[in-house]
């Protein structure tokens, strides 16, 4: 199943038809869909499409050389496979990108381990060939840190080479109805909160079962795919999994501050901590937040620590905790005890992110009161609002966002203008409203009158 991607395939299609050598780099997570992303591209073009494995050097050589003898049927390769990175690579940009320009490689992480010397080659011989050969090179990869920094960043050899970038992100909540055709909004929504937009996770979630029975055959199930897919996924990227662990888990409980994380995990050393966060943010695996009206973001002390992806949030919160009950196969008394009690105050937490989305995307059309230049969550040492939006003339948007079985009403909008009283370049103000159940009849008839008082539907 292939949804969405659609600015990114017009961003590949725009580079594809530019007659010159161009080099794009994409990466992002696993699971994210960057190899469905390229097949979908590639499916209507001339191509080589070689996926890299953590074999030997030699067996990789051997494995493209098959690869391109498929494609070019040159009699010379079916029998003796390149001896180098180099002399492959002269053979591709000197002879192959004239018939077939577009090649793909994905995992090139994989191929660099096998020789280090990788980038430095392509480098060597995209300086010799860029002016004439109409090349589109690919290169994909998984590892988000060595991407971004044996691939992207400034000491790489391929630096400033490359024509664009794309890091493919996770679906928004907008895009996963079509996963769920047979689900509600609110169950969109609890599907989301457990599963996040990766499209490999959503496509183990069926619309024709509940939530409960989904969450309880695809995860807490000890032989299903997603029972460990954190714990693989984390021990390819991390040196000392069970520190990096209990810090997630520790996230994944409420403990967002550098404090509340030391102290939860018992690691002494705050520099320690602070370097071990700095690995996980690296990874993009969590992000530092601070409240949205902060002007040097990256000196604030307000900062909070936050898991990016909702499936980690939930594997780190209900799953790894309980492994030793879901061994058993004690999955019921988990469910019961440790998940559905708690469950809908999970759920609130991305419904804010969700509600954050929702509210961007308004903005991108121009459908809110004003062109916002940031939106965001916001708080100080006493007060929090769920959602702030403003521009530079003084104009901003307060909202609650309530996943609640009970309607939001009168009440909330005089606590939300309470809190709102402490932004003083608030020159205009308005009052946003985001609800799992909806609004009391009053709030509705106030909302009719005034134009200061917006109630959204977040789907």
């Amino acid at each position: 199943m292939f949804i969405n991607r659609t600015a990114e395939l017009n961003y590949l299609e725009s580079l594809n038809k530019i007659k010159r050598s161009r080099l794009l780099i994409l990466y992002g997570r696993r699971r994210i869909g960057k190899t469905e992303l390229l097949r979908q591209f590639s499916k209507d073009k001339k191509h080589l499409f070689f996926s890299s494995d953590l074999s030997s050097e030699q067996e990789q050589l051997r494995q493209f050389t098959e690869k391109i003898y498929q494609l070019t049927r040159d009699s010379f390769l079916q029998n003796q496979p390149f001896n180098s990175w180099e002399a492959l690579f002269r053979y591709v940009f000197d002879h192959l990108s004239k018939t077939i320009p577009l090649v793909i490689i994905d995992e090139f992480p994989y191929l660099c381990i096998s020789n280090d010397a990788l980038p430095s080659i392509i480098q060597k011989i995209w300086d010799e060939n860029e002016k004439t050969s109409s090349i589109f090179l690919i290169l994909c990869g998984s590892y988000m840190s060595f991407m971004e920094r044996e691939v992207l960043g400034s000491k790489s050899p391929l630096y400033g080479r490359r024509s664009g970038q794309i890091i493919l992100k996770p679906l928004n909540f907008k895009d996963i109805n079509e996963f769920f055709p047979g689900y509600s909004m609110h169950e969109l929504v609890y599907s989301y909160a457990v599963v996040g937009g990766s499209p490999a996770y959503l496509q183990r979630f069926n619309s024709r079962k509940t939530i409960e029975q989904n969450i309880k055959e695809e995860i807490m199930n000890k032989n299903a795919f997603l029972y460990i897919e954190p714990r693989f996924l984390l021990i390819e990227e991390l040196r000392e999994p069970s520190v990096y662990f209990s810090i997630l888990k520790a996230i994944a409980y409420g403990k967002t501050r550098l404090n509340d994380i030391v102290q939860e995990t018992g690691l002494k050393e705050r520099y320690k901590v602070n370097k071990y966060l700095s690995v996980l943010r690296e990874l993009h695996i969590i992000k530092r937040e601070v409240p949205i009206t902060e002007d040097k973001p990256h000196k604030s002390r307000k900062g909070i620590y936050l898991l990016t992806d909702p499936f980690f949030r939930f594997w780190f919160r209900y799953i790894f905790p309980n492994m030793s009950y879901l061994e058993e196969g004690d999955i019921d008394f988990v469910w019961k005890e440790k998940i559905k009690p708690d469950f809908d105050n999970f759920v609130g937490f991305i419904f804010e992110d969700i509600c954050i989305q929702k509210l961007k995307s308004l903005n991108i059309v121009n459908k809110l009161p004003f062109k916002a230049k940031s939106i965001g969550r916001w708080w100080d040492r006493n007060h929090e609002i769920d959602i702030v939006a403003f521009d530079d003339k003084g104009s901003f948007l307060f909202c609650e966002c309530k996943w609640t079985a009970k309607k939001i009403g009168l009440n909330t909008l005089d606590d939300l203008r309470k809190k709102a009283e402490k932004f003083p370049d608030a020159v205009i103000k308005y009052y946003g409203f985001f609800s799992k159940s909806g609004f009391t009849k009053e709030l509705e008839e106030l909302s009719k009158e005034r134009k200061d008082i917006l109630l959204f539907n977040y789907s």
